[in-house]
Parts: C-alpha cells; structure tokens; sequence
C-alpha cells in the first residue's frame, strides 16, 4: 500500500515536499516512481528512484526543479518541488513496480491515491 502526503495550495515559486509511505507486506526491492493527472489530461511521469537510492530519471519539464529521494529505514520516498508554476498543478501520486521499464511508462504494479498540488500565479 502506497499512501501520498504534503500536497497543498501555494502561489507560483513556492517549494513543497511530498512524501509517499509504503505499508503493508511491501518489498524494499521495488522502484519508486511520482506521476501527475492534471484537469482532462493524461497522468504523465515526473520522476523515478530505483529500488537502491542511486538511479534517478526526471521528466525534462521538472529536471532541475523537482528532486526525488526515498529512505528506506522509514520505507519513504520524497519529491521536492521547487520553483512551482501554475502548470505544475496537478493530483500528485506515486507508484511502484520492481521493473524499471514498467515504472517509466507507467504500467506500475502498485499505485497510491493521489495527493493535490495547486499552484496559483
């Protein structure tokens, strides 16, 4: 079970931090990835961490922006997000598959609810 957290409303340059819990008989050995759904749009990839700590893949439109990290003592995965723009409103959710591939494209075996972010200008 993945349970998002630390979405909320903030104006246009503001930095928040998401966190997502895993609980339940969840294997440590799973990659870790953040997805986004704005309004009438497809959920789209934002950003991954491999099962280690050490791999990481951004969306380019978040690169330099957003910086995930997990600690898996507490089987957390954070996503900062930094600089906000209104575009980056969206419901937030994290994912996890223990396939790479799978986790990118988004075919992830584990999926959490979502937790909102607004962005106002």
């Amino acid at each position: 079970q993945l349970v998002e957290s630390g979405g909320g409303l903030v104006q246009a340059g503001d930095s928040l931090r998401l966190s997502c819990a895993a609980s339940g008989p969840f294997s440590l050995v799973y990659n870790i990835g953040w997805f986004r759904q704005a309004p009438s749009k497809e959920r789209d990839f934002v950003a991954a961490i491999d099962w280690i700590g050490t791999g990481t893949q951004y969306d380019p439109s978040v690169n330099v922006r957003f910086f995930i990290s997990r600690d898996n003592d507490k089987y957390m995965v954070y996503l900062r997000l930094n600089s906000l723009e209104p575009a980056d409103t969206a419901l937030y959710y994290c994912a996890a598959d223990d396939k790479w591939g799978k986790m990118i494209a988004g075919q992830n075996e584990y999926w959490g609810h979502g937790t909102q972010v607004t962005v106002t200008s």
